[in-house]
C-alpha cells in the first residue's frame, strides 16, 4: 500500500468521534527538528525485573536517580537483539522478530494544541501468525506528569509494565497494564494515546489502576500511512483535557515513552522506548518548538 491511509481514504484525517474539534498541524514538518528514538524488544523485562537487584545491575542506580537511558543509551539496539534471540528474558522467541525500530520523533505546539509525527522503516514481518489481525501496526505514545508514578521519571512507560500482566508467562489473560497506586483524581497514572492502523482509529485513555482506552478528552485528531517502507503517523492533543489527561504547559517537561506493535503483534510482543522527557517549549530530550 503506498501513499493511501489504511482503511479510509486517502488524505482524509482520522477524527476521534468524540470532538469535532480538528487542527491544523505544522505548514512544514521539515522545519522541525527530529530526535531519533530507538524501541527495542524487551521481552519480560518488567519493572519487577528491572527493580531487582540481584537480577539487575542497573537496580542499584537506579536508587541512586540515575535513568534508564543514563545507563543504555547506547546499546538501546544490542538488548533487542539479545533479547529477541530468545538468550535471555524471552522465553518463546519468535523466529524473525525485528530486535529494534529506530524512530523520528518531531514535536511542535501552539496556544492550544501539541503536534506530534513519528516515522519510521518498516521493518521485515517475522511470517508469524497475527496475533491481531485487525492491525498490523499500532503506535501508542504515554505521557507523565510529576514523577508520580514509580519509576515514570528514570523508565518512562516502565512503572505500567509488570509480571502478572496479561501475555506475560503464567499471567491472567484479564490483567491489563496498570499503576501502582494509580489514581487519575491524585495523578498517579500515565496519560494514553494510541493509533491502530487497520481500524483506522485513535484511542484517548490512560493507566492507572488498569488501562483504560477510551474517555480521554485531549486528543483531537490522528492520521497515519505507509509510503513505500517508511510509517508516518501524527497526532494533535490539546494541551488541557479532562480526567486521565496530562496538563501541558509551556516552559514544563514530561516523562514520556512510546511503543510500537508491528507485524501484527500485540501484548508484551511490541518494541519500547526508554524513558525520554517532553518539553513544551522547552528544551529536554524531545522538544516541542512553537510554531
Amino acid at each position: 500500500m503506498k501513499n493511501t491511509l489504511l482503511g479510509g481514504a486517502a488524505g482524509a484525517a482520522l477524527a476521534l468521534a468524540a470532538s469535532a474539534v480538528q487542527a491544523a498541524a505544522p505548514a512544514d514538518w521539515n522545519t522541525v527538528q527530529a530526535t531519533e528514538v530507538t524501541l527495542f524488544y524487551p521481552g519480560i523485562s518488567a519493572v519487577e525485573w528491572i527493580t531487582k537487584g540481584t537480577e539487575h545491575g542497573g537496580a542499584r542506580a537506579l536508587k541512586k536517580g540515575e535513568t534508564c537511558l543514563d545507563c543504555h543509551s547506547e546499546e538501546v539496539a544490542n538488548m533487542g537483539q539479545l533479547i529477541a534471540s530468545g538468550k535471555k528474558l524471552e522465553p518463546s522467541p519468535i523466529a524473525g522478530k525485528a530486535s529494534y525500530i529506530k524512530v523520528k520523533v518531531q514535536a511542535t505546539h501552539d496556544d492550544q494544541n501539541l503536534y506530534l509525527r513519528f516515522s519510521w522503516t518498516q521493518p521485515k514481518g517475522s511470517g508469524a501468525a497475527p496475533m491481531d489481525a485487525d492491525n498490523p501496526v499500532k503506535l501508542a505514545y504515554m505521557l507523565e506528569a510529576g514523577g508520580k508514578v514509580p519509576l515514570a521519571e528514570a523508565g518512562g512507560c516502565w512503572g505500567a509494565c509488570h509480571a502478572d500482566a496479561r501475555t506475560m508467562p503464567g499471567a491472567a489473560d484479564t490483567r491489563t497494564k496498570y499503576v501502582k497506586g494509580g489514581s487519575p483524581a491524585n495523578g498517579v497514572f500515565y496519560d494514553l494515546n494510541q493509533w491502530r492502523s487497520g481500524e483506522n482509529k485513535a484511542y484517548d485513555g490512560h493507566v492507572a489502576e488498569a488501562r483504560v482506552m477510551e474517555g480521554g478528552q485531549a486528543l483531537t485528531e490522528a492520521q497515519g500511512k505507509l509510503d513505500g517502507d517508511t510509517w508516518t503517523v501524527e497526532f494533535t492533543r490539546k494541551l488541557a483535557g479532562g480526567t486521565g489527561d496530562v496538563l501541558l504547559e509551556p516552559g514544563k517537561t514530561y516523562n514520556f515513552g512510546m511503543a510500537i506493535h508491528d507485524d501484527h503483534s500485540a501484548g508484551r510482543y511490541h518494541h519500547v522506548s526508554l524513558g525520554y522527557h517532553l518539553g513544551i517549549g522547552a528544551t529536554a530530550d524531545i522538544t516541542a518548538v512553537r510554531q
